[in-house]
């Protein structure tokens, strides 16, 4: 009795979470511009935190150098917007960080070890850069509407994959790594996410007509492509975190963990959506 009323009160937890965090997004999403800006730099800088926090960083000077790396990333980012980014590019950035880095790894030696240095660098991509392409999608001509394919990608196939996992799920796929995954319910992220898509399409197919020839073919095929990579990242962020021995990435959400935790597929599919619309288009 008493574990049924915990496991009540978990699946009440993680629904109540989900509800705020969906209605964070969405209005993020809505609003775009500045507003959507600013939610990604201070996501982005708590999901850097407990990035950081994983291999003892998060309140170090090498850790004080990957927060700074992200602000820099989204100035970049919002200048270029604003068309005043000039000859600041992302090898700049890189070649500086990477300065910045080693000249911190050198002069507090032996403070860092070389896999906190690494996971420093590793942070900038895996969490600003990669994170900031939903503002870059958003800005774009019809973002209002191709933005959403980045949670039909994640969030969509996730839904799809579990159901399907669940219902027929028994060809495992990572057991050691995620024993509850199954090539069906891989499959059926694909194949669900594809449909959202189609159907997302479909309802919207006269404001997005304006810049895809085919946009049914076009939210089919970025679906497809984003529920794989979606899947990749999730199963990635759970490798980092079973290579240090750690459930979730921290405890910001109530009943998900922390900010990785739930925006692990998203991180991976965001570019991707980005440059596939960028190449689909009419």
């Amino acid at each position: 009795m008493g574990k049924d009323i915990n496991n009540d009160n978990s699946f009440w937890i993680r629904f109540r979470s989900s509800m705020i965090l969906m209605a964070i997004a969405i209005a993020a999403m809505v609003f775009g511009g500045w507003v959507l800006f600013g939610v990604l730099v201070l996501i982005s800088m708590i999901g850097l935190m407990e990035l950081f926090r994983v291999v003892g960083v998060n309140k170090s000077l090498a850790g004080a150098a990957g927060y700074a790396g992200g602000l820099v990333w989204y100035l970049y980012v919002a200048l270029r917007q604003l068309d005043m980014a000039g000859e600041m590019n992302l090898q700049i950035i890189v070649a500086g960080f990477t300065v910045v880095l080693l000249a911190i790894y050198v002069l507090t030696f032996p403070k860092f070890n070389s896999e906190q240095i690494s996971m420093v660098f590793f942070g900038l991509f895996y969490v600003a850069v990669t994170l900031s392409y939903i503002y870059m999608v958003r800005m774009e001509e019809c973002g209002a509407y191709t933005v959403w394919l980045i949670f039909i990608g994640s969030w969509g196939s996730d839904t799809m994959a579990y159901v399907v996992g669940r219902k027929l799920g028994k060809t495992k796929i990572a057991p050691k790594l995620s024993p509850k995954k199954s090539l069906e319910g891989l499959l059926g992220g694909i194949f669900g996410a594809a449909a959202i898509g189609v159907i997302y399409a479909l309802i919207f197919r006269e404001q997005l007509s304006t810049e895809f020839s085919n946009p049914m073919l076009v939210f089919a095929i970025v679906g497809a492509v984003g529920s794989i990579v979606s899947q990749i990242g999730d199963m990635a962020a759970s490798a980092i975190k079973r290579n240090k021995n750690i459930k979730d990435y921290g405890t910001l959400i109530p009943g998900h963990g922390g900010i990785l935790d739930r925006f692990d597929s998203v991180i991976f599919i965001a570019p991707i959506v980005y440059y596939l619309l960028y190449f689909l288009k009419a």
